[in-house]
Parts: structure tokens; sequence; C-alpha cells
């Protein structure tokens, strides 16, 4: 199989970009390196595309190996010609090739080789041949031996079929047929386990065909089944399946008959459970990468949510008993002051907790409160609502996520950044932060603990682990790093680089003064050439001394970026002073003209126009801010048919969860989201936009608000 040919045809793509693609990346470079800086040999190829090719890949080149392996066994054995060697290396599946190889597997002492053991072999083989003439009981009485268990003709004929048994099931081409038939007619099938109140209710006495069964389903069934609520199964009519096989074996003659015993029991017994077990691992990985791709998604939106920049923040850490912890951060993040306040039972001192926060608020000039979405959350809007309200006092306040707060809090980050906090405390810092800049406080939580996926937990952890790393790597590169500021938590991230590097990288800089120019990365310890190439356009040094290294150009087109500037009449040094002279005289460039006079490629051209008329940019300043309040939205003041301004805050299959300032998000379910139909909730809507939506129910025993966003 030629590797490259099939990943070219499947991703729609030319050989030439394929073959330079996966040359660079078994060279060591890193996919977001690849898709900025070395557009010319890809053809342009975005990350998205990198990532796919990169897990075909690595599935096909384990393929080859699986191939080559079960080649050499078979070998081995003396068993492989040329037929059953074509097929394998003509295999495009794995499973395909496991078939082929399951009749030649190492198998324990099943009724079959027992069977064999008794020298039931040649008779098996006999009924197999379907004769047009015999009695199958007069051959049997020639294998009756009391020494090696067989007392009688039965015993002969029942161990001859418990050998055709397991030889049709180990027969590639029926469990193909098989596989594809219970795929394609089957019923998932739920019933109660035991009969109590649980999150499964729904699916006590539940059918559903396999083919249709959508992925969130398939994980909710799961769950229930692992959680010993639900018994899960796949349900057919065996007589659909018999017929496709017995038009594959039966011949007629005496010995039809227990063939037709065999079949049955080869099915029953032996293929159909194991091909349950293969169809719901087959739909339960493919729900598990539905939900990782849904995951991913909402975690990139996430993790770019626009910075809250130059504003004073007062982060709180809602509680009852033990109080609401609070954490002051100045408008570059530092940690200004943390304490605690009790307005809420059994303390009950609201009055002086207002008094408190409007003290702190007066003597810290105050812009933005950012209170968490945990226990006695409500109760603590609504005192800031009122602190706010009662003194006129000019800032808002928003609801932030503390999903993952005290997982942080509870991590050694968290303990080597505030040694001398306990974890609440800790929360209340990181619920400030993760406003004022997203990305860099979320780097530091595992991924799966941020709260916005579906069933992200019933996942094998590699894969979730992989994909999620790859989105956090991709965020990072393309927002850049201020090498000056960053901790050790976002630089692991910055293509190339790991955390040893990254640790070193701040060590050097605690040891030895800001860095002053990109170069200077070299003398960090273990930081070498093919890493600073990997990793130096991804940086940003804002007080540098070039200011080509404030913007994502990358050393190796310094050269050609200046060249660029001398053309528009202007040098490195204007970057800083004359930004908008430079933007518009580089507008009227011509791309593809300069590239051809300057000897470039296209693509680099056009990116270090772009860089160079925003240098210092933030990507994420492009998107809609986050919506802050002054009042409190009660449930009890909800009534169907308000138009209401929310956050999204999560996106899953089957809808999309609005922060509205309520204590629980509001659902808008997929049938609401337009007139027209929606495919995927992520076609209308993305994690941290703002949306208007009417409400539709009120739940208020459960707490829950249905919305929808239809003709608004």
């Amino acid at each position: 199989m030629d590797l490259i040919e099939v990943i070219a045809k499947e991703l729609g793509l030319k050989t030439r970009q394929v073959v330079d693609t996966v040359k660079l990346l078994d060279d060591g470079n890193t996919i977001p390196f690849i898709a900025r800086y070395r557009k010319e040999a890809t053809g342009e190829l975005d990350e998205t595309i990198l990532r796919t090719m990169v897990e075909r890949l690595e599935y096909l080149r384990n393929l080859e190996k699986r191939k080559e392996e079960v080649l050499r066994l078979i070998d081995e054995q003396g068993k492989l010609d040329e037929e059953l060697k074509t097929k394998i290396e003509r295999a495009v599946k794995l499973q395909e090739v496991e078939d082929l190889y399951r009749p030649y597997k190492q198998k324990k002492r099943t009724r079959a080789s027992i069977a064999k053991e008794k020298g039931l072999e040649p008779l098996a083989k006999w009924i197999v041949s379907q004769p047009v003439k015999g009695n199958p009981n007069e051959e049997a009485i020639q294998y009756i031996n009391s020494e090696l268990g067989v007392e009688t003709i039965e015993d002969a004929i029942h161990g001859a079929l418990d050998i055709i048994a397991e030889e049709v099931s180990d027969d590639a081409d029926v469990r193909k047929i098989v596989r594809n038939k219970t795929y394609e007619l089957g019923d998932i099938c739920a019933k109660a386990k035991k009969e109590e109140r649980s999150p499964y209710e729904m699916y006590y006495d539940y059918r559903e065909p396999v083919r249709r069964i959508p992925p969130h389903r398939i994980l909710a069934l799961n769950r229930g089944e692992k959680e010993e609520f639900l018994t899960v199964g796949i349900e057919i009519e065996p007589e659909k399946i018999l017929a496709l096989m017995e038009m594959r074996y039966l011949k007629g003659g005496p010995c039809q008959d227990l063939m037709q015993r065999a079949l049955q029991d080869a099915y029953k017994r032996l293929i159909a459970p194991s091909i349950e077990r293969e169809i719901r691992a087959e739909i339960t990985n493919r729900a598990g990468e539905q939900a990782v791709k849904v995951f991913a998604a909402n975690l990139r939106q996430l993790l770019l949510q626009p910075p809250v920049r130059g504003k004073v923040i007062l982060g709180i850490d809602p509680g009852y008993r033990t109080g609401c912890k609070w954490a002051l951060i100045n408008d570059t993040g530092k940690l200004s002051g943390v304490g605690v306040i009790y307005p809420h039972p059994p303390q009950n001192k609201k009055e002086e907790a207002k008094k408190d926060i409007h003290r702190i608020i007066r003597e810290n000039g105050v812009h933005i409160i950012a209170v968490g979405n945990g226990t006695a959350s409500r109760e603590t809007e609504e005192m800031v609502a009122e602190l706010i309200q009662e003194h006129n006092l000019p800032l808002e306040y928003i609801i932030v996520s503390e999903a993952g707060a005290s997982v942080y809090s509870a991590s050694p980050l968290a303990k080597e950044e505030f040694p001398d906090f306990d974890l609440s405390l800790r929360s209340a810092v990181s619920i400030a932060r993760r406003l004022q800049d997203p990305l860099a406080e979320l780097v530091k939580i595992d991924p799966k603990s941020i709260g916005v996926g579906q069933y992200q937990h019933d996942i094998q952890p590699k894969i979730l682990e992989g994909s999620l790393g790859g989105v956090v790597e991709s965020c990072v590169n393309t927002v850049g790093v201020d090498l000056n500021t960053a901790s050790p938590a976002i630089l692991k991230f910055v293509s190339g680089l790991n955390s040893t590097v990254a640790k070193n990288i701040v060590m050097f800089r605690e040891k030895n003064g800001k860095f002053k120019r990109r170069e200077d990365l070299k003398k960090v310890p273990r930081l070498g050439e093919q890493t600073y190439i990997q990793c130096a356009g991804f940086i940003r040094l804002p007080d540098g001394e070039n200011n080509l290294e404030n913007t994502p150009v990358h050393p190796e087109s310094y050269g050609l970026a200046v060249k660029i500037l001398e053309k528009a009449g202007f040098s490195e040094a204007d970057l800083k002073t004359k930004t908008g002279q430079i933007r518009s005289a580089l507008s009227s460039f011509h791309p593809e003209d300069l590239a051809k006079e300057l000897q470039a490629g296209i693509p680099t051209v056009k990116d270090i126009i772009e860089a160079l008329q925003r240098p210092g940019r933030d990507p994420r300043e492009d998107l809609p801010r986050p919506l802050l309040r002054k009042d409190i939205t009660r449930l009890e003041d909800l009534r169907q048919g308000m138009i209401l301004e929310g956050t999204v805050r999560n996106i899953v299959d089957f809808g999309i969860f609005v922060d509205i300032g309520l204590k629980n998000d509001g659902l808008v379910h997929i049938s609401q989201l337009r007139d027209q139909y929606v495919r995927h909730p992520m076609e209308v809507a993305s994690v941290g936009d703002i949306v208007r939506v009417r409400v539709l129910q009120i739940d208020v025993e459960r707490g829950r608000v249905g919305l929808s966003m239809k003709e608004i």
C-alpha cells in the first residue's frame, strides 16, 4: 500500500503536498510551525488538515506494521499462501487484517480444540464436504473411542460440529457479512437493570437502530450500563443472518441438517457475541471521536476568549460555611490582596461583607467583579448587584465558570505559585485571572476539567489528552506568547518547547533579567538550534531591541521583512511609532508582484505584510467582549416569551447552553436554534458568543430553563 497516495486521495490533496509535509513531520517539525512557516512546501495546508494527516499517517503506518507481523506469524506456521498474502497486503482496515489472521491465531483450549484432540477433525471435514451419498451416523461410528472420551455416535457428531462451528466463526468473509448486516439491521436495546430513579430513566425500555443512534446517546447508554442502571445489547432476528450463512455453506445432501446445526451454533455461540462487542466498540469509538471533536471545538473557543486587559479585577469564590474568598489582581494580573467575607449562612454577616467589598472597590479602583458560579454563587451575585445599586458604583460584574478552579488549586503548579494560600484562596485568584486572560490561566488546568465537553470522562484518556493537547498548543501559538511575562504553564505549549525547557526559560529570565532578543533563547540550557527554529516565531518581545520580534515574522524572514518595509519607505524602527502610515502604505502592495520581485514565496510575503500592518496584534481582540452585568436575573422573575441576552457556555450534539444570569445555564435544544434544519449546533454558535434568546419553558422545581433562538 502506498501510504502517500492513500492519504492524498482521502484528503483530496496533491501527492507532492503529502510527500513534502510527511518529510517535514518526519524531520521533527511541529504542526504549528509547518502550518505557519512552511506554506510553500505544504501548499498552505491549515492545522486541521495537518492534524488529520498525522492521524491517518500514524494509523496507516501501524496498519502496515501489523500486516508485516501477521504475515510473519502465519508464515512461521507454514500456512501462508499467495492468495492469503494478497488479501492481507490489500487490506485497508485493521479489522480486515485481524479477521484474516483469526483462523491462525493461537487460541486457548476451546470445544473445537478438544474435539480435535479426540481425533474428530476428519469427521468434521467429511461433513463440511457434504457428500451426495453416505450416512453421517455410519461415518461417525468409526470415531467412537472410549479412551479419548468419544462414547457414542452423538459424541462424535457433536465434537465434529464444534470444529465446524469454530471454522465458520473464523471465516473472514462470514464475519464481514454478519458485521455489515448486524450494523444495518440491528437495534441497540436497553432495559432497566434496577428499578430506581436515575438520570437514565428514559432508557429503561429503549430501542433504536444501530446505524441511526447519535453519538451522545451511545455514550449515555454506555455510562448507564457502567453505573449498573442499564442492560444494553444489540438485537437482530437471527434468521436474517443465518439465511446468508446458509447460502454460503449449504450444498444439500445427507449432511445438510448437521451443517445447519453447526451454522446456528457458530452464529449464536461464537459469532454474534463477538460481532456485538466489535460493533459496540466501533460505534463507541466513533461516538468518542465526535465527543472529542465537540470538546476540542468548545475548548478552542473558550481558550481564545478575548482578554479583559488593563482592568483591576476582584475575583470572588463563593461559599457558605467557609465564607466567600476574594482575590484582587491589578491591571497586569499581579495579586494585590486576598481575604474572606461571610455574607451567607451560618454566619450571615452580609452587611459587614458589603462594607468590606465596598472598601476594597474604593481603595483599589476595581473595574469588574468576577463571581465564581459554584456553591452560593446566586446569593453572592445578589449581594454584588445590591452593592452596585446601593452605591451607584461605576463597575460591573460577571459570572465566571469555576470549572477546573478546584483542580488547579490542588495542583503542584498552584502550590508553587501560592504556597501560603489555602485551596479556595487560590481558586479566587484563578477566577479573577481567567477573566483577565483566559488563555494564560486556563492552560494551567487539565482540559478535561474545564467543563465545556460532552461525556469527556467516558473517553479513553490517551485519545482525549492527545486531541486537547493539540488544541491548547494551537491556541497558544495562534496568539503568541510574551517571552518576558509568560509562565512555564503556557510556555510549554509553544511550538518546539516542553515543560523542562519552559522552566529553564523562566529560571534564565529570573537570573539574567528580561530577554532583549529572541536569539538570547539559544543561551537557555537544553534549547538548541532546532528548538529555536520551531519556537522563535511564536514568542513576542514587546520591549525588545528589534521591533520585528513583537510580530509573528520568523527570524529566518527578517531580511525579507526589512526589504518589504524599505519598499514602503520605512525601517524596522518605525514599527513602533508609525504603525498607521506603514499599514496604509503596505495595503497598496500586491503580494504576488512583490514576491516575484523579491524572489520569495507568495504565502510568506502575504503573512509578513499582515504582520507588519499590525505589530503586537492579539487575534483575540477581534472577538466580542464578555457580557458584563449590573443587575441580577432571578428564576422567579422569568416569564415565557421574555427576550434575554446571554453568553454561550457550552455546545453539545443536542443543543447549546446559555448563561442568562441564573445559577444554571438555560438550554437551547437543537430544534430551537433556527427555523431551518440544523445539522449540528456548532453551525449556529460558538462558546463565548453573545446571543439573544426567548424563554420557552421554566421548571422552577429543578431550576431548568428551556430557551429558543428562533424568530428573534
